[in-house]
Parts: C-alpha cells; sequence; structure tokens
C-alpha cells in the first residue's frame, strides 16, 4: 500500500531531550526536505508528525506521552511517528495511545521515513531491531541554507553504565563515528554558512575511529574552512585529555573555552553506588587543573539530587562541593528510578517530596552562580556570535558560553561582533556592540 503521504508536503518534528536527539531531528529534517516535505512547528497542522524522544527520567517519559497526544489531537488524520529513546525502551506504552502509527528505536530512527511510506494503520508498527555494536556512519543528505550553531554528532552509546542511568540500554554500548564520514558534514554544515560546530554524543571523550582520539578530532575540524568555533558538550570527567586545554587558550584555534562536566553528587559514597568512575577529589582537582590552564573557561556540571540513600548530609556535601567550586552554573535533576538499573531495585529511595525541595534549593544555588560568573565580566569585551533576532533584539554566546543580547538596526544573523558587557540579567547579559569581525 502506497500513502497518500507521498503527496502531501506538510511535516512536522518536535525534539526531547538532549543535544544528540536535537542532531538526529535535524538529520531528519535534511531527510523530509530532500523528500519534498515542507517543515511546519510542532502544532501547527501537519499531514506527517514525527516525535522524537527521551527517556532519562519519568518525567521526560510523561513530556513525551504530552507531545504525542498533542500532536493526534491537532492532527487526528495525519501519521504520527514517535522515535528514539522512550520509543526503544517503552514501546508498549506508546503503543497504547490511540492514533499512533509508528513506533522505531535509535537504530532506524533516522530511517523513519522508508516506514512512513507504508502508510497508517489500524495497529502501530513497532520497529525495534538490536542496536549495532561497531563503528557507525550517518547518511546526510541536507543542503538547505544553515546560519545558526550546529550540533554534530560524533559517537554514541556508553561503556559506563552508572546505576541510576538507562541511556546505555536506550542507546547500545559506546561507538564512534567514522571519521570521514562526520568530516564530510562538518564541510557540508560550513559550506552551508554554519560558524560554529558543537560536538555531541553520549560518551563523547571516548571518541575513537580511524587512529583519532577526541584531541586529534578536534584538530582535524579547526581546519575545515568556515568553522570559525567548536564546542564540545556534555563530557564525562575521565575522558578528558588535558591536551584540550592548549587548544582552549590558544587564540589561533577554533575550539572554545567551555567544559560542561557531569559531577552528579558530591558524595564519596555516593558516588561509589552511582558506579562513578572518580571520587570528588579527583574531580576537584581537575576542575581546579581546568581552570588555571584556560583562564576564561566556562565549567558547567549536571547534578543529581535524591539518588537512593542520599542522606542529608551527603547533600549538604554535594551543595558545598557546587559552591566551592568554579562553576558558572549547574543543571538540576532529580533522581528518577529507571526498570532495569540497578539503583531502582534499592530499598532506600527517597521520597519524591524530598528529591524535588533538593532539586530546587540546588537550583536555586545555580541560580546565583550563573548570576555571579555573568558579573564577573562585566566591563569586558568579548566575541559574540549572534542569532536570530528575538523580540527586537539580537541574542548570541560569547566563546565561553555567556549569553548576550544587544540592540541593533542592522541585521547580525550569524555574524560575529566585539561587544561589551554592560548589564547582568537573570538569564543573559546585556552588552553594546563596538566592532562588527563579519
Amino acid at each position: 500500500m502506497v500513502s497518500n503521504l507521498t503527496k502531501t508536503r506538510q511535516a512536522s518534528v518536535h525534539t526531547l531531550g538532549c543535544r544528540l536527539n536535537q542532531s538526529e531531528s535535524q538529520l531528519i529534517r535534511e531527510k523530509l526536505a530532500v523528500a519534498g516535505y515542507e517543515m511546519t512547528p510542532f502544532g501547527e497542522r501537519a499531514d506527517l508528525g514525527i516525535i522524537n524522544t527521551c527517556t532519562v527520567t519519568r518525567e521526560a517519559e510523561a513530556k513525551c506521552r504530552q507531545a504525542i497526544r498533542q500532536f493526534i489531537r491537532r492532527n487526528p488524520h495525519a501519521f504520527t511517528a514517535v522515535v528514539g529513546c522512550y520509543s526503544q525502551m517503552g514501546a508498549r506504552a506508546i503503543a497504547e495511545i490511540s492514533g499512533v502509527d509508528l513506533i522505531i528505536g535509535n537504530q532506524d530512527k533516522l530511517s523513519v521515513l522508508d516506514y512512513v511510506e507504508l502508510g497508517k494503520n489500524e495497529r502501530p508498527v513497532i520497529v525495534r531491531e538490536r542496536i549495532d555494536q561497531g563503528d557507525f556512519s550517518i547518511r546526510f543528505v541536507g543542503d538547505q541554507p544553515f546560519n545558526k550553531r550546529a550540533n554534530l554528532k560524533i559517537q554514541d552509546g556508553c561503556d559506563f553504565m552508572c546505576t541510576f542511568c538507562i541511556i546505555p540500554f536506550a542507546r547500545g554500548r559506546a561507538r564512534s563515528r567514522e571519521y570521514h564520514n562526520l568530516l564530510a558534514e562538518a564541510q557540508s554544515l560550513a559550506a552551508r554558512g554554519v560558524r560554529e560546530i558543537v560536538l555531541t554524543g553520549v560518551n563523547i571523550g571516548t571518541y575513537a575511529s580511524e587512529g583519532l582520539d577526541i584531541v586529534s578530532l578536534v584538530d582535524r575540524l579547526d581546519v575545515v574552512p568556515g568553522i570559525a568555533r567548536i564546542r564540545i558538550s556534555s563530557i564525562e570527567p575521565t575522558t578528558i585529555p588535558t591536551d584540550l586545554f592548549e587548544r582552549m587558550r590558544s587564540a589561533d584555534h577554533a575550539l572554545l573555552p567551555y567544559l560542561h562536566i557531569p559531577m552528579q553528587s558530591g558524595s564519596n559514597r555516593i558516588l561509589r553506588q552511582m558506579r562513578r568512575k572518580y571520587t570528588v577529589e579527583d574531580f576537584t582537582d581537575f576542575i581546579a587543573q581546568a581552570a588555571e590552564a584556560v583562564p576564561d573557561l566556562c565549567l558547567g556540571t549536571d547534578i543529581l539530587a535524591g539518588f537512593p540513600g542520599e542522606r542529608g548530609e551527603e547533600f549538604t556535601e554535594t551543595c558545598q562541593t557546587f559552591l566551592n567550586n568554579p562553576f558558572a552554573y549547574g543543571h538540576v535533576f532529580p533522581y528518577s528510578e529507571r526498570e532495569g538499573t540497578i539503583a531502582a531495585k534499592r530499598a532506600e529511595q527517597v521520597p519524591v517530596p524530598e528529591r524535588q525541595r533538593r532539586c530546587a534549593y540546588l537550583r536555586r544555588l545555580g541560580a546565583q552562580k550563573r548570576h555571579d560568573y555573568y558579573e564577573r565580566h562585566l566591563g569586558r569585551t568579548l566575541e559574540v556570535l549572534f542569532e536570530d533576532q528575538r523580540d527586537g533584539f539580537w541574542p548570541g554566546y560569547t566563546g565561553n558560553y555567556i549569553r548576550v543580547v544587544c540592540s541593533s538596526s542592522d541585521d547580525l544573523t550569524n555574524r560575529r561582533a566585539r561587544v561589551r558587557l554592560d548589564r547582568a540579567g537573570a538569564e543573559f547579559v546585556e552588552g553594546t556592540i563596538l566592532e562588527m569581525i563579519d
């Protein structure tokens, strides 16, 4: 059966979760464009909806179900495909949602259009293949102009098996993207206007392909014509080569002075029970080394609150570790039981209201950290790469990840400028453009 969808042109892709999901969704959008679809914002009328899902917490799964129902409610006759991590782990729950036509796990999510052509069914088609273990390539077909930061997927999966984490089950073991394949995409992105690429994956510090590691990879990407900035997304502390510091502090290298390093807990007992691969002392020593080696370095972190057995004094240790180290911000998450993980079987589960209380407290600390970080940079002149205009102002980011907004009558989309940082707000810094770079 050939679907009438092949004659329609309205498609909507909605992404939940991490930067890696965002990267994969962009590849899906580009394939849709090549196939003749016109992209429409999620929530508007569409003939095809693709929801790229997350399973990292129960709250994430609930948001996925809400997004699926929202699309179907507004587009009852559309073809609805649900892909990604939640599809890999929770296909049965998704199949119970009336109106879902297709459920695809992570192995085949980028081939979603091959299954859409089969048309609608009374019951959803479920595709959950075993995830390949070897290195991989990605067929990218985009040729549309691109004028924002772009995510570049270099790695997938994880071998670390932390006791709270479902991602190794959802995405499989660690494997790297073949170098020449990702290089070709980086060159394509640059040719289409991308100035900054963000390296994404599950455990990107373990990248190893064709004799290259993460350091040699950023060196190869550094010489791609048109790429002015390379940013590393979240990276595990035990996988960061100190050779990256030299690149970050060099004005001649595209690698930006930015590291997002998950801490998860500031208690050694909890870290052991999480099966993290470092002690608090190891972590803080490395943070101090990084901050000293790269003077303008922005350091962010992840913190998990309410892990099973986390006592009040251990939560206090986490708060103190966060406060006493040079973090610019922290992403805070409540512990969420994930079926199949070791931590979910533990008896000492922290009550959910207490997890939420701890998260709220840490987020307050994080907000103050971010504001202090912004204020320390007031009066300085830094390079900003601008994005699209919003609400009459031009937002952009410095190399060390300060969000800046400026007023200008010129079109600043995807342009760089030297900007004086004037006033710090809660979410951004107001700046004055002193000189356009390009």
